[in-house]
């Protein structure tokens, strides 16, 4: 597939090296020759210098002979017009990178389709919305919504006194026959494993639990780790990302969250207090010690990092969880921080790039692909599949399926309803299947469905 991605920043490089590692035929224009340089330099991808809103530059990058324009420049209005233009010359789909929620709101006058574009990502919402769900799982690393929001994938972390650690995943479901759950991969020391019955998990292992929505709960309860409350939070950061969080929680009607925010620019600071009534608006520097133990950071529930400055927010919640905060999460950009932040004992860390690369990979896959969702810190994929009529995957059970290596299929959704698969489970036409797998077994699995 030829894919040009206009902005080599950090969420096109992202891209670009995802997209090219799978064999895509992939252009990168940007205007900024270190940008580019470094993309040159590490990447099997095509870089061209130019204007992303210059007709003439758009053309030397081929962008009417794409199959995907992909526009993820750091300003929308670029976004927007490069997209339109590009829409103009023949690419064959646009994804733009939108960072205000203010084109991105189903009540705005201009849809994505008046400007030709054909999907709007918004990153920085998703990661949002990413920590909303971590906030009302106080035990779990990772929370994916699947199947409609009828199954839930929950990372939990295995600390030193859980009564799982030395048993096989045979004996931990056997102990807790009355649940139904699948333990669809491990990350261990850096290693990803996609794991079968008879493998026992350890000391620090991040396990990945799929289940139907309301077992969560109780399958939570079997790793030693027990749900809390959370009502009080605190934001360090008035972002985008912080702004839009705290807009989350205070629109959500089931509960009373209590809120803090701190930004340290006093014209933005003023600007959502004025805006949001309901949170207490702060100005100051949140990654200052002093000025978080004045503010009452100890009595907390959550404390949430989203300022620019990946490594004070990692050095603040590891401050935080010192100070017996139940919650901290810390949003970080570069893939090495990911497993060292879970190793150094933070709950959850966000990237706004793995949302960004979530979100395209389901167009760029398209076909049978409903969803696709990358595991933070393992290298393994959640991918929800549509099964073709007369599809491989529908012609005999599972447990008789050649599957490939590096894969297994953990749950199924058909006519509305949801089951977790056994080997006897039988995949029918126009089921949608939720598969884990390694990065090299994605093309064979899909293949199964078409």
């Amino acid at each position: 597939m030829k894919i040009v991605i206009i902005g080599a920043g950090e969420i096109g490089y992202d891209l670009a090296n995802v997209l090219s590692t799978e064999k895509h035929d992939v252009t990168v224009l940007d205007r900024e020759k270190e940008s580019l340089a470094k993309v040159s330099d590490s990447l099997d991808v095509l870089p061209i210098e130019g204007n992303a809103t210059s007709v003439k530059d758009l053309v030397k990058a081929n962008v009417g002979d794409a199959d995907i324009l992909i526009s993820v420049t750091s300003i929308d209005e670029v976004n927007m017009i490069s997209g339109m233009l590009g829409k103009r010359l023949g690419a064959k789909m646009v994804i733009a990178r939108i960072r205000s929620d203010e084109f991105s709101d189903k009540n705005s006058p201009i849809t994505p389709s008046d400007l030709g574009i054909d999907v709007m990502i918004h990153p920085e919402l998703s990661a949002a919305q990413e920590i909303a769900q971590l906030l009302k799982r106080s035990s779990a690393s990772d929370v994916i919504n699947l199947a409609n929001d009828r199954m839930q994938l929950i990372g939990i972390r295995l600390e030193k006194n859980s009564p799982l650690i030395g048993n096989n995943l045979y004996e931990y479901a056997t102990k807790h026959s009355e649940l139904t759950f699948r333990v669809v991969a491990i990350g261990r020391r850096g290693r990803t494993i996609i794991p079968d019955g008879s493998i026992k998990l350890q000391n620090y292992d991040q396990i990945f639990i799929l289940a139907k929505t309301k077992d969560i709960n109780a399958i939570i309860k079997t790793t030693g780790k027990k749900e809390t409350e959370l009502n009080t939070v605190m934001i360090a950061g008035g972002s985008e990302m912080g702004a839009m969080l705290a807009r989350i929680l205070c629109a959500d009607k089931t509960k009373n969250w209590s809120i803090k925010l701190i930004e340290p620019n006093y014209n933005r600071a003023e600007e959502l207090a004025i805006e949001m009534k309901e949170v207490m608006v702060l100005h100051g520097n949140p990654t200052d010690p002093d000025l978080l133990v004045t503010e009452g950071i100890s009595d907390m529930d959550a404390f949430i990092a989203v300022t620019d400055d990946e490594e004070s927010n990692i050095i603040s919640c590891l401050m935080a969880k010192h100070l017996e905060v139940k919650k901290t999460v810390a949003l970080v950009s570069k893939p090495d921080f990911i497993p060292l932040a879970q190793t150094i004992g933070l709950d959850a860390v966000i990237n706004k790039k793995v949302a960004a690369s979530n979100e395209i990979h389901r167009y760029v896959r398209r076909g049978n692909v409903v969803s696709v969702t990358e595991l933070r810190g393992i290298k393994a994929e959640v991918i929800e599949l549509k099964a073709s009529p007369g599809s491989k995957i529908t012609q005999k059970p599972i447990k008789k399926q050649k599957l490939p290596a590096g894969c297994v299929i953990g749950g199924l959704m058909c006519s509305g309803d949801v089951e977790i698969a056994v080997g006897e489970t039988q995949v029918k036409d126009h089921d949608r299947v939720i598969v884990f797998c390694l990065p090299n077994a994605i093309d064979k699995v899909t293949n199964l469905f078409q």
